[in-house]
């Protein structure tokens, strides 16, 4: 039996993968909600040659992994418990700390970890086939109306 906090977060979970399936930009990046909870979000994409930055090396566009991690750090505070849908980018702030091996996907993992009463604060990390070294880290600020609980 599911609990109402696992029922509000399957319900929100339908709605992030919905939104997320149906922006065109994260559909044309073939995005994939992998896990969604409380303040949590896991989203990845594979790698496309449409999207290499240098053909050179054939590494992955850096503003494809910023979309990813922009989309997740939004999912993410769609499953915060205390944010009510819908949210958007305020701030987003991303370090690239080395290029992505081409041929993998890309996962970035992103946690709301604090909510106020209008701004939701995320940090995210993306990364390829080797998860002990991020490809980009980021932390983000996202609007936000606040689930208020009456007393």
């Amino acid at each position: 039996m599911r609990t109402t906090s696992q029922t509000t977060a399957s319900g929100k979970g339908a709605i992030a993968r919905q939104f997320i399936e149906a922006l065109p930009f994260s559909k044309a990046l073939q995005m994939r909600l992998d896990e969604f909870g409380d303040g949590l979000a896991v989203i990845s994409m594979p790698y496309d040659t449409r999207l290499v930055g240098d053909p050179r090396t054939n590494v992955i566009h850096g503003g494809a992994v910023s979309a990813l991690m922009d989309t997740c750090g939004g999912a993410a505070v769609m499953g915060h418990p205390d944010a009510v849908l819908p949210t958007a980018t305020i701030d987003l702030r991303i370090d690239y700390m080395r290029p992505a091996t081409p041929g993998d996907r890309i996962t970035a993992r992103a946690h709301c970890y604090h909510v106020t009463r209008s701004v939701a604060f995320v940090r995210a990390e993306a990364f390829d086939a080797d998860d002990t070294r991020p490809v980009a880290a980021a932390t983000g600020a996202f609007t936000v109306t606040r689930n208020e609980v009456a007393p």
